[in-house]
């Protein structure tokens, strides 16, 4: 069983900065690929980011240029850097990883940012 924890979601303002990370309860580079998801209060969880095995980063369309994912193996941990937050990434941030078929989740943390 794959445990994913999630920290670092928060209050901030509109502007500001967060960093999330998501610590793995084994090697990170034994799935096919981690990500970032997140659900606000009404709306389907959506991909935020996520990067791949060989390193491939993938970001949706609304937070490009601002959020950045990255990893690192020995910490087996994934991070998403939150830059130039808006009220409209207000939501609960969940962890992926996919493993061939499967996939885990982590239990998400609560970004909010006003304006």
């Amino acid at each position: 069983q794959v445990q994913l924890v999630e920290s670092g979601g928060g209050l901030v303002q509109a502007g500001g900065s967060l960093r999330l990370s998501c610590t793995a309860s084994r090697t990170i580079f034994s799935f096919n690929a981690m990500g970032w998801y997140r659900q606000a209060p009404g709306k389907e969880r959506e991909l935020v980011a996520d990067i791949s095995s060989g390193d491939s980063t993938n970001y949706a369309d609304s937070v490009k240029g601002r959020f950045t994912i990255s990893r690192n193996g020995a910490k087996n941990t994934v991070y998403l850097q939150m830059n130039s937050l808006k009220p409209e990434d207000t939501a609960v941030y969940y962890c992926n990883a996919k493993y061939w078929g499967s996939g885990y989740w982590g239990q998400g943390t609560q970004v909010t940012v006003s304006s």
